[in-house]
């Protein structure tokens, strides 16, 4: 008998990609309401989003929080325009789309930058990066992506900083996928910013993106931003002196964000909410291992986020089929992103748990039984 569509609590399929992802139907709704966008009440929201996203990052009395519209490229590029001077210089750590996003963010901003690029299943070199600092002096800022989701893997962000702060240089960060269920905490990984969104690990909906500032950096990049909406600097100014955006906000998914974040306290923070993930990770991987299938990185470089696997070579897999036919049960995945091998993937975050992976793993099995497909059990 074929297995029932899989849905989320609000019988949507079930988003096994890393973000937007499925959310909780309280999370949902919270968006039935309107709100003023100078209304106290929700003034008050915002600022209780505000107040604990620094709490989550471990920042509290040295960081602040300042939001910004859109989605989280939205976030990085305001990042990098905002504590870049114009007479400044970035070194890139690339292992994959998101760091060449950010090389292109800085080529566009009139940016000197250089990319330190390793492949995508490569986490970057730390004697790379030493050496690359001792030769140039006029380097002053890193740029590093925590859970680099073209592959999944996990970059060594703590050691990062490490040699960074060693050479006195500052560290930006995106942890866009990361942040809320592998720890980062700003009081053990010295960083100037660190740029985040409301729909990943916090399990809000699209449309904020937010970067973590320690606020005397902050202070010191007033007048370098390229733009007006994208000025950090500029968007607390303004909350300081009317606990107010500048610019219409996204009063829906502020509101949403906050129920998020209750629901992320309830679970147990970030060490609760990457438990589950990492549980995710475990089942998908072991499970799709008993249908044939390789996932591209090692278990020591696997973040619980989002895993690749590599294409099947069997002569009736066809990954459109494949896809289609997952769809078709409630799951909707990923297609690859790589350049190292050709590939597909499936995240492990959002509002799932194990029953929900199990379900995916049952119609991976159904959909490779319909396409005539049968794999020989992954090493």
């Amino acid at each position: 008998m074929p297995i029932k569509p899989a849905a989320s609590e609000t019988g949507d399929p079930l988003l096994l990609t890393p973000g937007p992802l499925t959310t909780s139907r309280s999370v949902k709704q919270a968006m039935v309401h309107d709100w003023g966008s100078r209304d106290a009440t929700f003034l008050k929201i915002n600022r209780a989003v505000l107040d604990r996203i620094v709490e989550i990052a471990g920042g509290v009395g040295t960081h602040v929080t300042v939001p910004m519209q859109g989605s989280g490229t939205f976030a990085v590029e305001a990042m990098l325009t905002t504590f870049v001077p114009k007479s400044g210089k970035v070194l890139l750590l690339v292992n994959g789309a998101y760091g060449h996003r950010a090389a292109r963010i800085c080529a566009i901003a009139g940016r000197a930058h250089l990319v330190q690029e390793t492949p995508e299943d490569t986490p970057p070199s730390m004697a790379a990066l030493d050496q690359a600092l001792a030769a140039d002096p006029t380097i002053t800022h890193v740029f590093a992506v925590h859970c680099e989701t073209t592959s999944g893997i996990l970059n060594p962000i703590r050691q990062i900083a490490g040699v960074v702060a060693a050479h006195g240089r500052r560290l930006l960060v995106d942890s866009m996928s990361a942040f809320g269920a592998l720890e980062i905490d700003a009081k053990a990984v010295p960083y100037d910013a660190l740029a985040a969104s409301s729909n990943k690990c916090l399990e809000g909906v699209p449309g904020m993106g937010f970067v973590v500032c320690r606020l005397d950096a902050l202070k010191a990049a007033k007048g370098n931003a390229t733009t007006l909406v994208l000025d950090l600097h500029d968007q607390w100014a303004a909350f300081e002196k009317t606990g107010q955006w500048r610019f219409t906000p996204p009063i829906h998914v502020i509101v949403s964000l906050h129920q998020a974040i209750e629901e992320h306290r309830a679970e147990g923070g970030v060490k609760g909410r990457g438990s589950r993930y990492a549980g995710n990770c475990r089942l998908l991987i072991d499970g799709m291992a008993e249908l044939g299938f390789k996932p591209l990185l090692p278990p020591s470089l696997q973040a619980p986020i989002i895993v690749t696997f590599h294409m099947p070579t069997h002569p009736a897999f066809k990954f459109q089929a494949f896809y289609d036919g997952l769809k078709d049960r409630g799951y909707v995945i990923y297609p690859g992103k790589l350049t190292v091998a050709d590939s597909f993937r499936i995240g492990c975050i959002g509002r799932i748990g194990p029953e929900h992976m199990k379900g995916a793993l049952a119609a991976v099995t159904e959909v490779l039984a319909e396409m005539g497909v049968t794999l020989k059990k992954a090493a």
